[in-house]
């Protein structure tokens, strides 16, 4: 099944096939919070081969806590956060989940830094959850998943 999405005003869209995507996540790092504008960003994790974007995101580079380039993709008519991506896993994408025309579909495997979050929006104590980045190990796992 191909899904798709898009910022608020059109400008930039993307699809890619549902049964592409490797893992869903709650991201709860005080960059996610200060780019959303909310409490976390809720990402989907795809081989960037496997997503189609329509449109020119804007990008922005930051570095994170744990020292990684995050770019993070947004729309510069109408300023929605829509794609990010890390310079060191250049094969993945994380698409912001909110930004997909339908969702229904879409299940959250963990929570990433736990320690940033806020009592006003606490993390899913039902899933797997880490305090900050997941491990070494983690990252490797989503890396050789893109290869599928």
């Amino acid at each position: 099944m191909i899904e798709t999405g898009s910022c608020l005003c059109g400008a930039v869209s993307y699809s890619f096939q549902r049964n592409k995507v490797i893992s869903g996540h709650h991201c709860h790092c005080k960059d996610c919070q200060k780019a959303t504008g909310s409490g976390k960003a809720t990402i989907l994790v795809l081989a960037k081969k496997n997503l189609t974007i329509k449109g020119e995101p804007k990008f922005y580079e930051s570095v994170g806590t744990d020292g990684m380039h995050i770019n993070r993709g947004f729309c510069e008519k109408c300023g929605s956060g829509v794609i990010s991506f890390a310079k060191e896993l250049d094969r993945i994408v994380f698409i912001k989940a909110g930004t997909l025309d339908d969702s229904s579909w879409v299940t959250i495997d963990s929570n990433y830094f736990t320690d940033s979050s806020h009592d006003w929006n606490k993390p899913d104590s039902s899933i797997k959850s880490f305090n900050q980045n997941p491990n070494l190990i983690e990252n490797i796992k989503t890396v050789l998943k893109s290869f599928i």
